[in-house]
């Protein structure tokens, strides 16, 4: 049975892959911008994934907060980055945060046991 993660990155890649086939210019130019804008610069990566983290949480979308954790886990986030990063977006965001907290500490652990076992 998939787990959570594959379950997300199955429906991504999906639902990115219909996007992409109907060939829209400005479409495929905003997923290339986006892509480009996380490639190393003057700030590392794991930085700009952390930076995203807090952006997504801000703005409250859930699956973009799922790709950022996973995305700050590959480059190398410890917990407790991810802990920071997450209170700095509640900060900012306020307490309408919460919810979405959970979630994403609720996805951190599992990206977290997928390494365990």
């Amino acid at each position: 049975m998939p787990n959570k993660v594959e379950e997300f990155n199955a429906y991504r890649a999906k639902m990115n892959d219909k996007l992409l086939d109907e060939n829209n210019k400005v479409l495929k130019r905003i997923f290339n911008l986006d892509t480009n804008a996380f490639l190393p610069g003057a700030l590392d990566v794991k930085t700009k994934e952390l930076l995203g983290l807090v952006a997504s949480a801000v703005m409250r979308c859930d699956d973009c907060v799922k790709y950022h954790l996973e995305s700050s886990k590959k480059q190398g986030a410890s917990k407790e980055e991810v802990m920071e990063t997450l209170s700095i977006a509640t900060l900012i965001g306020g307490t309408i945060m919460i919810p979405h907290l959970r979630r994403a500490y609720e996805y951190w652990e599992v990206l977290e046991s997928m390494n365990e076992g």
